[in-house]
């Protein structure tokens, strides 16, 4: 399943799977315009840091070709890349997906197309490669036998561009025979968990559970996991990870329990820009994702919320980085 894709035909498009209508509705919007593809970034249509990276990249080969298209200025090009790279300002990905193939401009739409194209297809063999190298990890880790995996927000394929991170390791570990279960964290307030990742666990015939957020350190504490599998939309030289808000208080909950605690990200993720978590700017949301329920007030009317879309895990609680790259073991003092 391609999340996110280019149509070439006519005038040229971004087309990609409007995750805001699954799991009832599978439907793919056609993307025309940047100021489209920021309205779908910020509206969570597309989501998931290596699908941003992606968006990022094929948004400038849209800029490029509708530029040539319409006769745009130079500040115009500039200006419509500036506000798509700026749509989210936590998930490093989409920056980095932008600044790939800008350098592509001078040699036109047909070359920054090309390269946009080319991050989409590598990103599906990293994919692959997280996949094989955090299976094999674990394998190691808790002994060749069906293992039940806790995981929090969605990291399959509608977060990449096929195949997932954290959940494509669930993925290979599957088609090993070595998922007994899986428990999906529900994800408040958008619910990714029970609305994406479910729908995906379904659709590949995996078995699974969804929980209450609230109910992760208890099942964490019962027994009931074997190992957490998350992705990730930033990650700090020394191994801080920025994740889907909850992350966190998973990891915490894993770490008392002793229960290895994975993220799984692409190395694009990695920002060695930044030295620590603490620099990662954090973005926070609508209080209605949290005062309303599919349109419906479930709160007293003028509730205002905390509403962070993501926290940072400290590195003291991450077992291991799993990367297309290799397994970063981290410990005291060791930076990524």
């Amino acid at each position: 399943m391609r999340t996110i894709d280019f149509l070439e035909q006519g005038d040229g498009a971004i087309t990609l799977i409007d995750q805001r209508l699954l799991p009832h509705e599978k439907k793919i919007l056609t993307i025309k315009t940047h100021q489209e593809l920021i309205e779908a970034i910020q509206t969570l249509a597309v989501r998931g840091a290596p699908a941003l990276g992606v968006a990022g990249a094929l948004g400038v080969a849209l800029i490029a070709l509708r530029s040539q298209q319409q006769g745009w200025s130079q500040v115009e090009i500039d200006s419509a890349i500036s506000a798509l790279r700026a749509a989210r300002p936590t998930a490093v990905n989409l920056a980095w997906g932008v600044d790939q193939v800008t350098p592509e401009l001078v040699n036109g739409p047909s070359s920054v197309l090309k390269s946009a194209l080319a991050i989409s297809r590598a990103d599906g063999l990293a994919n692959r490669a997280m996949g094989k190298l955090g299976a094999a990890y674990l394998l190691d880790k808790c002994g060749e036998r069906k293992l039940r995996i806790l995981t929090h927000c969605n990291t399959g394929s509608l977060a990449t561009s096929d195949w997932g991170t954290a959940l494509g390791v669930i993925r290979e570990l599957s088609e090993q025979g070595y998922i007994e279960e899986v428990f999906a964290d529900e994800t408040r307030p958008l619910l990714q968990g029970s609305r994406l990742t479910a729908w995906e666990l379904s659709e590949a015939g995996i078995k699974y559970r969804i929980l209450p957020d609230g109910a992760a350190a208890s099942a964490l504490f019962s027994g009931l996991i074997d190992a957490v599998l998350i992705g990730a939309d930033r990650i700090a030289r020394n191994g801080d990870s920025a994740n889907k808000i909850g992350s966190l208080g998973v990891a915490v909950a894993a770490k008392e329990s002793g229960i290895p605690f994975l993220v799984v990200a692409p190395e694009s993720t990695i920002d060695r820009s930044l030295a620590s978590g603490a620099e990662i700017e954090i973005e926070f949301r609508a209080d209605s994702e949290v005062t309303h329920f599919a349109g419906n007030a479930v709160a007293p009317l003028g509730a205002k919320s905390y509403n962070p879309a993501f926290d940072v895990t400290l590195a003291r609680y991450i077992t291991a980085i799993v990367t297309e790259k290799c397994v970063y073991n981290l410990g005291a003092g060791v930076e990524i």
